[in-house]
């Protein structure tokens, strides 16, 4: 840093009287083109609101664009707020698992754009995970695995008992102990919810249907809802954020809930393994959900409003053995005309936020519970950007976004799920279950990207680094979104780790301190140096016209 701030002071200071003159005698076009290289520096804030599930990928990027001096907020209130934030023109863009409904099945209030011009965006994929607490003589049990019936039956109120005889056929014959079950759901509109009961819908409807009768609305088809109903001795809470919190809480004995996986690997909480169509028992890690999502259908035609949106059914049913059933995309809504509330000049920052996180932005998604987008939805993305007012028609350069998922040698393939894993067998339905006993260690076989995840002992979390890129495997002790502590763990540094969403902080020493410096440094001498430089060369014109 010593270094850095003697190189500012020779920068401020070291300019000839040559350099001073030309400065002093800058023509209009010349002061313009400066002005308008000032400009390009700047952006203007924008704002975000809506998916959860999303949140602790947004965040991520939301700490990256601030290195370059690029403003944005994001409020994580759940899809249905956030569309309806878009809607009423409260927010630059939304970010929702699910598109607008038309009109929403269950509250039946317009879900519609209400006029505003908008476009879908993939921008990251992810497995919908049922983060649990069960512990054993106060270790906590890190190998459940539950059969999609036997999940509808836990949040439709038909098992309630740790104990019942299909979680011990699920788990082979192991029996949990007698203890109740605590379903936790989302009381608030969820994109999580929709898509957890749209599965429900279609794979288990035997279950599902009859309680969306009784629970949802009688008149209406069986489908998904974004408002879990309330029933038995089910928990609500709002953002997934809660959820987490609520079941890694002391008094969380006995939950379960469903969030995106980030939520559960950041608080190094486990997370069941779901059966697949081919009889295995998987975990919704990067790899395996790249897999699943090679089978999910797109919206291809570009002419329709529901472009690149998709189709889950091909993913419920595949047949690879290294697929996570509850797989998924979510997606950012983006405003295409200047409505209002979007201008060219937010419109190029949202612009310049979306490029990068689709980029370089995917590149660490595996480590925060997510999995990045393939190259042809990377593509698309960029083609939808294009759409925003202000933004800067740029094209995308596939080498320089160190996206996993790309193949130098293949771009129709994606390397990720190219080279998972499979499954042991001891994860195979009549097998295992892999790693029994209380405090287990549940992912240490398939971690993301292959990473060794945790260390297996007393559930606390590891700090391995096996890709050598400087950021943990996993970060883990700390509330998702508020960064206050919720279990224990230690960074890779032996330190409590902070924000586990925030990447950025665990990157090289003083890497951030620096760009901010440099970013200052930067719009000091495009803004400050050139104003002080002409007002010296006139004042020392006018000393040398009076001494003539």
């Amino acid at each position: 840093m010593k270094r850095l701030a003697l190189v500012v002071l020779l920068l401020l200071v070291w300019v000839t009287p040559a350099e001073a003159g030309r400065i002093g005698s800058a023509t209009p076009a010349e002061a313009a083109r400066t002005a308008s290289a000032a400009a390009a520096q700047t952006y203007y804030p924008i704002r975000g609101s809506g998916s959860s599930w999303s949140e602790n990928a947004i965040k991520q990027w939301i700490a990256d664009a601030s290195t370059i001096g690029l403003p944005v907020s994001y409020s994580g209130s759940g899809s249905s707020a956030g569309r309806l934030d878009f809607a009423q023109k409260m927010n630059d863009f939304a970010v929702s698992e699910i598109p607008f409904q038309g009109i929403d099945p269950t509250t039946g209030n317009a879900d519609n754009s209400n006029g505003r011009p908008f476009a879908y965006m993939p921008i990251v994929a992810g497995g919908t995970a049922f983060m649990y607490k069960i512990t054993i003589n106060g270790q906590l049990v890190r190998d459940l695995r539950l059969r999609g019936e036997t999940v509808t039956k836990i949040f439709t109120g038909a098992i309630t008992d740790w104990s019942d005889d299909q979680i011990t056929a699920d788990n082979n014959g192991r029996r949990l102990p007698a203890k109740r079950i605590v379903p936790v759901v989302r009381s608030d509109g969820s994109g999580t919810t929709a898509q957890f009961t749209l599965w429900m819908s279609k794979q288990h409807p035997g279950q599902y249907c009859p309680f969306f009768a009784e629970h949802v609305d009688p008149a209406k088809a069986c489908g998904l809802t974004s408002y879990y109903p309330t029933f038995g001795n089910a928990v609500g809470q709002v953002g997934s954020s809660q959820m987490a919190g609520y079941i890694s809480a002391q008094y969380g004995e006995g939950t379960i809930g469903y969030v995106e996986y980030s939520y559960a690997r950041a608080l190094n909480y486990p997370v069941a393994k779901v059966k697949n169509a081919a009889d295995y028992f998987t975990e919704p890690t990067d790899t395996n959900v790249a897999v699943a999502l090679q089978y999910a259908r797109i919206e291809q035609d570009p002419a329709k409003e529901t472009y690149l949106t998709q189709i889950l059914d091909d993913v419920y049913n595949s047949g690879d053995a290294r697929t996570y059933p509850l797989s998924s995309y979510s997606y950012m809504i983006l405003p295409i005309s200047e409505d209002g509330k979007i201008t060219t000049d937010s419109g190029r920052s949202l612009a310049k936020f979306a490029r990068d996180f689709l980029c370089q932005g995917q590149q660490h998604m595996g480590k925060l519970g997510y999995s990045p987008l393939p190259l042809n939805l990377v593509r698309a993305g960029f083609e939808q950007v294009t759409k925003v007012p202000g933004a800067e028609q740029a094209t995308l350069t596939p080498n320089q976004c160190h996206n996993p998922t790309f193949d130098p040698n293949d771009p129709d393939s994606n390397l990720l799920a190219k080279n998972a894993p499979m499954p042991e067998d001891c994860d195979k339905v009549g097998q295992g279950p892999c790693g029994v006993g209380g405090g287990s260690d549940q992912s240490g076989r398939q971690g993301q990207n292959g990473d060794q995840s945790r260390d297996g002992q007393n559930g606390q979390p590891g700090s391995v680094d096996n890709d050598g890129d400087g950021i943990p495997d996993v970060i883990a002790g700390v509330d998702p979104v508020t960064g206050q502590p919720l279990g224990e763990g230690l960074a890779d540094n032996g330190t409590t780790p902070g924000s586990a969403t925030e990447l950025a902080a665990v990157r090289s020493e003083g890497m951030d301190t620096a760009l901010a410096v440099l970013a200052a440094v930067e719009l000091v001498l495009v803004l400050v140096v050139p104003t002080f430089v002409a007002r010296a060369v006139r004042r020392r014109r006018a000393r040398q016209g009076s001494e003539l």
